[in-house]
């Protein structure tokens, strides 16, 4: 269920072209996230005035805000090639040398979803992130030996929507922590009218804000909404994105005036209408709407905990005196109100 809904953050196999051809290329270009751009442009400043590679970055946040077309832009802002790799993906310290030995002075080695890098990869990291130098065992039994291979000097690029499982050791070898933030309605629309003038899409200033609106904070299901607004345009209109197409696709794909879909309003209305506003816990949700915990921990409460719809507590999840408001139900009370917590 989770790979159908249109509100994933999560980016889907058939996306990975689309985005490709719109991602912009300079932090210039680059919508939102005003701290870190600004930040990110002193320290690259720095490190191309002093010849030296830039210090290794981790980005996280959820996903569909941009860390991957950051790593690019952060690339092509240094003038060097980036190597593009995921965590999952480096399985064996072998693979992790071959990529590393393989870079340019100063080039970019970009691991997305580091977290989910394998321990032993992750402990060959240490010494190539700070003395850029690898050591590997040749051989097996008494006839191993240790190779020490000297590396070029690279700048390493994390990123992850679960910063909480990087080690400590790990964690603190990156120079430069960036944490992205969801994006404002503003951003959005600027980002969905980019996005429709380079697909060459005709999108009128107040679809573009509605598309923007419901779109969770989040560039990538923006555009998504984008392409679905251009086919309903298309198939069932002029091939002009109005105000009402983009209103009849965001009906057809029943996502409703805060961005939630049909999974959102499961999971509050089953801490509303089962449990009475809860506290409730994380798994008992999960079993109630026949839903994976981590789906739901990861894809769903981010967004429902930043509008102010959900709360986490010791006790468990409660909804808020706006989740019962949202869905027409009357607030209980006896803790599913944020006004009943502190009373």
């Amino acid at each position: 269920m989770d790979d159908e809904r249109t509100v994933n953050p999560q980016q889907s196999i058939d996306e990975a072209a689309f985005e490709a051809t719109i991602r912009p290329r300079r932090l210039d270009e680059y919508v939102g996230q005003s701290n870190v751009k600004e930040n990110l442009k002193v320290f690259i400043e720095a490190a191309k005035e002093r010849k030296e590679p830039l210090d290794h970055v981790l980005l996280y946040g959820p996903p569909g805000l941009g860390k991957t077309t950051l790593a690019h832009i952060l690339a092509n802002e240094l003038d060097v090639d980036i190597r593009a790799t995921s965590g999952p993906a480096l399985e064996r310290s072998g693979d992790l040398a071959a990529i590393l030995t393989n870079l340019e002075v100063r080039g970019v080695l970009f691991v997305d979803e580091i977290h989910r890098m394998n321990r032993i990869v992750e402990e060959v990291l240490y010494p190539a992130m700070e003395d850029y130098s690898i050591d590997l065992i040749i051989g097996k039994g008494p006839g191993a030996r240790t190779v020490k291979l000297d590396l070029p000097h690279f700048t390493l690029i994390g990123a992850t929507t679960r910063m909480g499982l990087l080690s400590s050791p790990f964690r603190d070898r990156f120079g430069v922590v960036c944490r992205l933030e969801f994006y404002t309605e503003e951003e959005l629309t600027r980002i969905v009218r980019r996005s429709a003038n380079i697909l060459g899409v005709d999108l009128e200033p107040k679809a573009a804000g509605e598309i923007a609106r419901r779109s969770r904070g989040t560039p990538r299901i923006a555009n998504r909404l984008l392409r679905r607004a251009r086919d309903f345009a298309q198939v069932e209109g002029d091939g002009i994105i109005s105000l009402e197409v983009s209103r009849h696709t965001l009906e057809r794909l029943e996502i409703d005036d805060r961005g939630f879909d049909n999974l959102d309003r499961l999971v509050l209305l089953a801490v509303i209408d089962k449990f009475g506003g809860g506290p409730v816990g994380i798994d008992t949700i999960a079993a109630a709407v026949g839903e994976e915990r981590d789906t739901i921990e990861d894809i769903c409460e981010p967004y429902l905990l930043q509008e102010g719809f959900l709360q986490r507590t010791p006790r468990g999840r409660l909804a808020t005196e706006a989740a019962f408001r949202h869905l027409g139900r009357k607030p209980t009370g006896k803790g599913g109100s944020q006004k009943g917590l502190f009373e």
